[in-house]
């Protein structure tokens, strides 16, 4: 009776196994995958950050290269991402806008650390939400996509619209202006 538990067990665990596994991140949402790229960002963790960005953001480079030019840039600008706050998206078929409230602070962009109001376009690609772009609200879209924000509050942020990533100034490169 032992042995027939034992073998039954060890036959679960043999097809637990060798069932196929799903990647955390095939199930992310939009919001999700923000949270993730901002955090791997702000850890500098830039490997963990290209798997979550699109294709167009990568623009053709490989992880190594890709990670190694984050890495620089980011050091360059001196970036500090101090907090995030990502806020509900919105899906319109393989598309999706999610803002986020931004605390950072680097050499040439926003070196006294305003608060900074962005919206992320994150785009499908083999069935995962990956990060596309982020530009900056402007205070008269803030409304929009922050509706608990005051006019007060946002026009303490900065303004500047940008793409790619955390004060990335090109898709694909997340060069340290935060």
């Amino acid at each position: 009776m032992r042995k027939q538990r034992l073998r039954i067990a060890l036959a679960i665990v043999a097809a637990i196994a060798a069932a196929p596994t799903m990647r955390a991140d095939d199930t992310l949402s939009p919001e999700e995958t923000v949270r993730r790229y901002l955090q791997a960002t702000k850890d500098a963790k830039f490997d963990a950050v290209y798997d979550l960005v699109s294709k167009a953001m990568r623009q053709g480079k490989d992880r190594e290269v890709w990670v190694k030019e984050q890495k620089t840039m980011m050091n360059f600008a001196d970036v500090k991402i101090f907090d995030f706050d990502v806020q509900p998206g919105k899906i319109e078929g393989d598309t999706a806008k999610v803002p986020n409230i931004l605390s950072s602070q680097d050499r040439f962009v926003n070196q006294i650390g305003l608060t900074e109001y962005e919206l992320y376009t994150l785009v499908k690609e083999d069935g995962r939400w990956k990060v596309d772009s982020q530009l900056i609200v402007e205070p008269p879209d803030m409304p929009k996509w922050f509706p608990k924000v005051s006019d007060k509050s946002a026009a303490g942020s900065t303004s500047t619209t940008v793409g790619g990533g955390p004060g990335a100034a090109e898709p694909g490169t997340i060069p340290a202006t935060h």
